[in-house]
């Protein structure tokens, strides 16, 4: 597995990489943090979706019936397979995304534990259950099977834990897998299925097709399909759904965006304030859903807080992922010019440039760009700059001393992933735990770095109700109930009008 001279080895389909022997479409794989640095040349085929869902449909049943304890040894190799590889899928990580490399590392490290965390706390929640007296002398049981054949879009900022979180627990439950990933980290797909081959699963358990937009429509419009599990924009995500609007049956657990909001009130722990906000709002530079995208001042302590974040933010270290700094570069061009573009907005749209995002030149000819910040003066809905997601290191600041006023922002963007709050008053927690729409809500801690041993998903625009992490292990199952009586006919309890002779 060298990972500087990476040759493309194909799609992952029962088993075996096959590249195509007809080629619908190609693109390049380069480091966003050196765009010298060509990382792979990936050609793909649209049939092996088709081949891929074939195999995986072929090798359900087989794996389904499995017990769950000769499942539990495949994931186990597995796990050795990750603790083994854990410093270049680390280092393969920060190439691909650009993220510096103790981010990467995290991510790595990230792969095991969700395997710890699914076999070891999560399996619990899919229990089998028994009912005495369900009916009347009649045993109940409750029983979590499998689906099928599993589809997982994965998105390319968390390129190898985020399909991991979907992968591992639906393998676990006895379904199968087809999986597309990010073309904009397609490298970090081909390790993992590497990966998954060394650990010898049965062929077809696992698949994974390269490809781009008609690819990931193929693959979820597919008959044999019968869940999605995605991760990524809203936009994507709504086209996932309105390309199965016909599918009704299929599982769509759809994990989107966010506009987050962090509330600093006056009687915050500063220090830890400012910390953790700087580390939400431009970790992993802003590219993250649950990222910090606004803040929200009380205006007793707005102008301290805002001076010193705007101080702490210009220290930020940005470069090489090798160099390990704080902050790596955005994922290609294309996001650099729409950070550019919400500047520009931004000024439109009366809110004061306090710091400037711009593009950096580097000793790495690479996607750098700076930090931002903005001061909004008036909370506006309608505005662009204020209610889009811009997966980037921007942070808008506002000034509110009304908490019930902040929590209707905080609710107003359409979006429902993360709030974070500053405060040692716990009325004002438990009134943001009842007011605000959003599927985590953390107590003096950023918006970013979510547990896995804790669901992890979204209202409105951030996802459908279907949360992932310890949560994923539901989507993965259909809940099964069972009447069963082992007792003879009482023939003297026969329903009126009914006569056996």
């Amino acid at each position: 597995m060298s990972l500087k001279n990476m040759t493309f080895a194909g799609d992952f389909i029962s088993g075996k990489f096959a590249l195509p022997d007809k080629v619908n479409g190609q693109f390049c794989d380069i480091s966003p943090a050196d765009t010298k640095d060509l990382i792979l040349n990936v050609s793909y085929k649209l049939d092996h979706v088709d081949r891929a869902c074939q195999a995986a449909k072929q090798a359900y049943l087989p794996w389904a019936r499995l017990s769950l304890d000769e499942r539990k040894r495949y994931l186990l190799k597995l796990r050795e397979v990750f603790v083994a590889h854990e410093s270049e899928m680390a280092e393969l990580i920060a190439r691909d995304t650009g993220k510096a490399l103790w981010d990467a590392t995290t991510e790595a490290k990230a792969l095991v534990g969700k395997i710890d965390i699914t076999l070891n706390a999560s399996l619990k929640l899919i229990e089998e259950e028994r009912i005495p007296n369900a009916l009347p002398q009649v045993e109940g049981v409750i029983r979590y099977r499998s689906r099928g054949v599993m589809a997982v879009i994965g998105p390319f900022n968390f390129p190898a834990h985020l399909p991991n979180g979907h992968i591992i627990p639906a393998l676990i439950a006895g379904n199968t897998i087809v999986y597309k990933p990010s073309e904009q980290t397609p490298a970090v797909a081909q390790l993992y299925a590497q990966m998954i081959e060394k650990a010898e699963f049965p062929p077809g358990v696992f698949n994974m097709v390269h490809g781009e937009g008609e690819t990931g429509r193929r693959i979820v419009a597919h008959e044999l399909v019968d869940g999605i599990l995605f991760t990524g924009s809203y936009e994507v995500g709504l086209k996932i759904k309105q390309e199965t609007i016909n599918h009704y049956w299929k599982i769509l657990a759809l994990e989107m965006g966010g506009k987050n909001t962090t509330v600093v009130w006056e009687d915050a722990d500063m220090d830890k304030a400012i910390y953790e906000t700087l580390v939400g709002a431009f970790m992993s530079t802003g590219q993250r859903c649950s990222g910090t995208s606004r803040i929200v001042l009380h205006d007793k302590i707005a102008d301290q807080f805002t001076e010193r974040f705007y101080q702490a933010a210009k220290k930020l270290t940005i470069g090489h992922w090798s160099k390990n700094c704080f902050m790596g570069p955005l994922i290609n061009e294309a996001a650099v010019e729409k950070y550019i573009r919400f500047q520009e907005m931004a000024n439109r749209e009366s809110a004061e440039s306090l710091m400037r995002g711009k593009s950096l030149e580097l000793e790495y000819k690479g996607h750098y760009v700076t930090p931002s910040i903005h001061l909004v003066k008036k909370f506006d809905a309608n505005s662009l700059y204020q209610k889009t997601e811009i997966f980037g290191p921007n942070v808008a600041i506002y000034r509110s001393s009304d908490f019930n006023q902040t929590l209707e922002n905080v609710n107003s963007s359409g979006y429902g992933l993360v709030m974070a709050l500053f405060t040692k008053d716990k009325e004002l927690y438990n009134e943001a735990l009842l007011k605000t729409r959003v599927g985590l809500l953390n107590w003096n801690r950023t918006t970013n770095g979510a547990s896995s041993r804790l669901p992890f998903g979204g209202m409105g625009k951030s996802g459908n109700d279907r949360p992932s992490g310890h949560f994923a292990i539901q989507y993965c199952t259909v809940p099964v109930a069972s009447l069963e009586d082992s007792s003879p006919l009482d023939k003297s309890k026969l329903l009126p009008g009914v006569d056996l002779g």
